[in-house]
């Protein structure tokens, strides 16, 4: 291929510029043809795999949750807990800046891709089976509303770190230590109990 890329590797190579554009400048901060040139590539190229700037945003999205799943259920089978998928979580985010910035940014996205659809699925399928999980084991009564809780509990702490609002509000050093994994054990074990519902004991 003139661009010294072949077919696959040149969606990849995208892809991973994209994201590292993202967490250097955030999600405006890259067109498709800043992307070729940074590559070195003609300027169409990206446009054949991507369509426009917003079909990268969604791969980069859909990329973020297939990892995310893969994450949480190596967790599951791992059989760790409930506990330490929502811990998992947070380590993703903490990980994956960029992704996970662009997976929960809904106006940046074309919420009616197939494949951006299923990636996401995937990923609240795997939450879901940890609130199932403990449901049937008795541990708790309303499944519908301890799943929003304990995502909101594990998407705030990383939101609230990745922001630097932890940090602002000086309350980083007052749990664990200030380790943010440490944190999320604390505060998500405060609604499911540790260590019957994680497998861990809370520092």
């Amino acid at each position: 291929m003139a661009d010294g890329y072949h077919h696959g590797s040149l969606r990849q190579a995208v892809l991973d510029r994209a994201v590292a554009v993202i967490a250097a400048e955030g999600p405006e901060g890259f067109s498709l043809r800043s992307l070729a040139a940074d590559l070195g590539v003609s300027h169409t190229a990206p446009r054949h795999h991507f369509g426009s700037r917003e079909g990268v945003l969604n791969a980069v999205a859909a990329q973020g949750f297939r990892l995310l799943a893969e994450r949480l259920t190596e967790v599951r089978e791992s059989g760790s807990g409930f506990l330490e998928a929502g811990v998992a979580y947070v380590d993703f985010a903490l990980s994956h800046p960029a992704h996970f910035r662009v997976m929960f940014s809904p106006s940046l996205l074309d919420e009616t891709d197939p494949e951006l659809h299923d990636a996401r699925q995937a990923t609240f399928a795997e939450l879901r089976s940890g609130v199932d999980q403990l449901s049937r084991a008795g541990q708790i009564e309303d499944a519908a509303a301890a799943v929003i809780a304990a995502w909101a509990i594990v998407h705030g702490i990383a939101t609230l770190a990745l922001t630097g609002n932890l940090d602002a509000a000086e309350l980083r050093p007052l749990i664990a230590g200030g380790d943010i994994l440490a944190i999320t054990r604390r505060s998500a074990g405060m609604l499911y109990g540790s260590p019957t519902a994680g497998g861990t004991t809370s520092p």
